[in-house]
C-alpha cells in the first residue's frame, strides 16, 4: 500500500513524519506522565505552545490514529483525548527519550528515582503504564498513578 504523503517508505522517516515536530510527542508525553486529556490542559504545558500549534497537532495525531477525541463526559463543550493502540505503542519510546534526556541534562528535572525504577524492570513498567493510561491514569497525577501503584506493591 503506497503512503502517497510520505517522503519515503524508512521507518524512521515514517516515524519522524508522525511526530517529527516538537509539539507532537510533548502532547503525548503531557497525556502519559500527567493525564491531560484536554485542549485547555495541553495549554497550561510548560513549554508555551500556542493556540493554533496545538489545535493542529492534535488533529494530525487524531489523523493519524495515534489519538481518539470524545466529548467530554459532563461538558459537552469540551473533548477529551485519548491515546488509542497505536498511541499506547508509543509509551517505550518516551521512555526511552527520558532516560536518554535525564543521563545527558545536566538540569534535568526528572526524578532519579523514577528513572531507576524504570531501568530496574522496563518490561514491567511500561506494562502498568500502558494499563495505567487505558484506564484514563497517568505515571505521576491522580489517584490511579503509576506511582501511587508502585507504593503498593
Amino acid at each position: 500500500m503506497k503512503r502517497s504523503d510520505n517522503k519515503s517508505h524508512c521507518p524512521i522517516n515514517f516515524s519522524l513524519e508522525t511526530f517529527g515536530d516538537t509539539w507532537s510527542l510533548l502532547i503525548v508525553r503531557d497525556i502519559v506522565y500527567f493525564g491531560k486529556k484536554t485542549y485547555g490542559e495541553f495549554m497550561e504545558s510548560e513549554e508555551g505552545i500556542s493556540s493554533n500549534i496545538l489545535a493542529s497537532r492534535l488533529l494530525l495525531l487524531e489523523q493519524k490514529g495515534i489519538l481518539v477525541k470524545k466529548p467530554h463526559e459532563s461538558d459537552k463543550r469540551k473533548e477529551v483525548y485519548f491515546l488509542s493502540e497505536k498511541g499506547l505503542d508509543v509509551i517505550p519510546i518516551l521512555l526511552e527519550m527520558a532516560g536518554w534526556g535525564a543521563k545527558h541534562d545536566p538540569e534535568t528535572d526528572a526524578p532519579q528515582d523514577w528513572i531507576s525504577i524504570v531501568n530496574a524492570d522496563r518490561a514491567k513498567i511500561i506494562g502498568l503504564i500502558r494499563e495505567t493510561v487505558q484506564d484514563g491514569g497517568s505515571i505521576f497525577t491522580g489517584p490511579n498513578s503509576v506511582i501511587s501503584k508502585l507504593a503498593l506493591i
